[in-house]
């Protein structure tokens, strides 16, 4: 790489990382042990992984920063996505990786959600504007098997899952965001048993483009005389182009897109306005039951929440290579253990040292916390034990506030070091490294933003079972500590302690906030989001201890662990201190008047 004229830097696909993770913070021999995932082992499920990250690093990454470039360009109510992504998603269709999560039944592969995550992050690393499309299709596939007709089902899941056909989700309005309570568009039923939807949607990723020949809407609308509110939301399919009972296609549905937006990043993927019934109403099809649209379509938001946080770890595992890559081969300065002559290599200065492994650790604990989610939703899933199912589900509600808003308040944090480490060069678009940044920012808006994701934390999955759900991942954080502790391997350093202050705090706001959420309601919304923080430092440390347990001393993942709880954790207690005492100074100007 030459300082100066860099360009980004290949991706190559961090299988063994990937692998390593899902044995430790996913359990992945336990589980195959158990019999969960029938015909699947180890080996398969790391062929899998080792073809995706192939399909990421030779097909989609190459794409990536000539699409950022170039971007998506509408005419005349017509989308054309950037040179070599319509060639792209027609082999990604072909190589079946559309079809890799869903069900058989839609001519789906079956395979789990484990192994859905894994690829899912190798897709978003290598091209996030393209893995976005994928993501809200699965999302679709999902609604449409939860809320529709046996007819509906046959009729649209074989083209959805083989990739032919993609699918959107419709919430946002000009004048309805992440509240969906004045959202006006409406839904007139007809004799035949669709519905005519006329209304606006804007912020739809993909809502319209040339890589498929159908392109499948969710569309939230109000029936007329619908309870005001969120009550009174339903749920319906409107495709691009109607289809008749054969499966063939017909005519246009009145449905077009009236521009994209000029966004800050992700270029490549189309951010579109929709318009429903500008010629007298568009056709759709009812999903779920009337007035009760928006618990359908949370089945969709739910898989997409995991989905955006592992376009979190992509992204952040994208700018750690690069940032990697650079700093060996950039030379400045003279080390403390440079011999030779000339200047060193970056990376071995202590403070790009420091960058990086924040870099690292954050990725990895980031990746982590994702891949514990996705085992709560196999199990939830695959598992024949009832009991079992429902507490997987539980603790899957759980973690996934955490898997979503962590994982994307660290991608840009981590891509933005990235930029540091390039030095005045990161701030060049040349280098690629402000791209990350860029296609980074908008993660943690997505699909609920993380300040929303905080309070869904602290207010609804807290209480689950009177607690009982967040006391049980606790005292599984506990044992991981206490094994921790009492292995007593010197290059752990202080790891043992800093996940004991950090589970201590932990503890002690999760308490505050029980004791909160009824008294002083209010209050727990302002500490909503230190205490996820606080909650993902200590997931996330602690998971990477695990791992470190099952490495020898000389494994950089033990030095990588090590740097967490040592480095990062730290943050823990000043995080639990402003839980518990940081709410009164946020609340004290009810009014505004600070900011008059």
């Amino acid at each position: 790489m030459r300082s100066g004229s860099e360009t980004s830097m290949t991706y190559q696909a961090p299988v063994d990382d990937i692998v390593f993770a899902l044995k430790t913070a996913a359990g992945l021999d336990d589980l195959l042990q158990r019999g969960l995932y029938v015909g699947l082992d180890a080996d398969t499920i790391g062929a899998v992984i080792e073809e995706a990250g192939k399909f990421g690093a030779e097909v989609l990454a190459p794409l990536n920063a000539s699409g950022d470039k170039v971007g998506s360009k509408f005419t005349d109510s017509a989308v054309t996505t950037p040179p070599g992504f319509r060639d792209a998603y027609r082999q990604f269709a072909e190589g079946g990786w559309s079809s890799l999560p869903c069900a058989e039944t839609f001519g789906g592969q079956g395979l789990p959600q484990i192994v859905s995550a894994a690829v899912g992050e190798i897709w978003n690393a290598s091209n996030v504007s393209f893995g976005l499309c994928p993501l809200l299709t699965q999302g679709a596939i999902h609604a449409i098997e939860a809320g529709s007709s046996d007819a509906i089902k046959a009729k649209y899941l074989p083209k959805m899952v083989a990739g032919t056909w993609t699918g959107t989700m419709n919430l946002t309005e000009p004048h309805a965001g992440s509240d969906l309570g004045p959202l006006s568009t409406r839904a007139e039923p007809q004799s035949d048993g669709t519905y005519r939807i006329t209304g606006t949607k804007i912020f739809i990723t993909y809502g319209e483009h040339d890589m498929a020949e159908n392109i499948i809407h969710l569309v939230l609308a109000r029936l007329p005389n619908a309870p005001a509110g969120t009550r009174g939301i339903s749920l319906f399919l409107v495709p691009k182009f109607l289809v008749h009972d054969d499966g063939s296609l017909g005519g246009r549905n009145d449905v077009v897109c009236a521009g994209i937006e000029h966004k800050l990043g992700i270029m490549a993927s189309p951010t579109c306005v929709m318009k429903f019934g500008e010629k007298g109403g568009a056709t759709g099809y009812l999903i779920g039951e009337e007035n009760r649209g928006l618990a359908t379509m949370f089945v969709m938001m739910n898989a997409a929440r995991l989905g955006v946080g592992l376009q979190g770890v992509g992204v952040a595992e994208r700018a750690t290579q690069q940032a990697i890559a650079y700093a060996r081969e950039r030379r400045q300065g003279k080390s403390f253990t440079h011999n030779g002559s000339g200047a060193s290599p970056i990376i071995e200065h202590a403070d790009v040292r420091r960058m990086l492994l924040t870099m690292k650790a954050m990725t990895q604990a980031a990746r982590m916390i994702c891949f514990a989610t996705a085992r709560e939703l196999d199990i939830a899933h695959l598992s024949n034990v009832d009991a079992e199912r429902k507490a997987a589900l539980d603790k899957a509600a759980l973690l996934t506030p955490l898997a979503k808003a962590f994982s994307t308040d660290i991608a840009n944090e981590v891509a933005s070091l990235g930029i540091q480490v390039h030095g005045g060069m990161g701030f060049i678009e040349e280098t690629g490294a402000a791209q990350y940044l860029r296609d980074a920012r908008i993660l943690p808006i997505y699909e609920g933003t993380n300040g929303i994701q905080a309070i869904d934390l602290v207010t609804r999955k807290l209480p689950l079972q009177g607690g009982a759900v967040v006391a049980s991942y606790l005292a599984e954080l506990a044992d991981v500590i206490a094994s921790v502790r009492v292995s007593n391997r010197p290059e752990f350093g202080s790891m043992a302690q800093r996940l004991t202050e950090a589970l201590t705090g932990l503890q002690c706001a999760t308490l505050w906030m029980g004791l909160n959420l009824k008294s002083k309601p209010e209050a727990a919304h302002a500490s909503a989001t230190p205490y996820l923080r606080l909650m993902s430092l200590t997931a996330g440390g602690t998971y990477l201890a695990k791992g470190a347990l099952s490495e020898d001393a000389a494994s950089p993942r033990v030095a990588v662990a090590r740097f967490f709880a040592e480095n990062l954790l730290t943050e823990a207690a000043g995080l639990a201190e402003s839980v518990q005492n940081g709410a009164d100074s946020v609340l004290i100007d009810a009014h505004g008047a600070l900011f008059a």
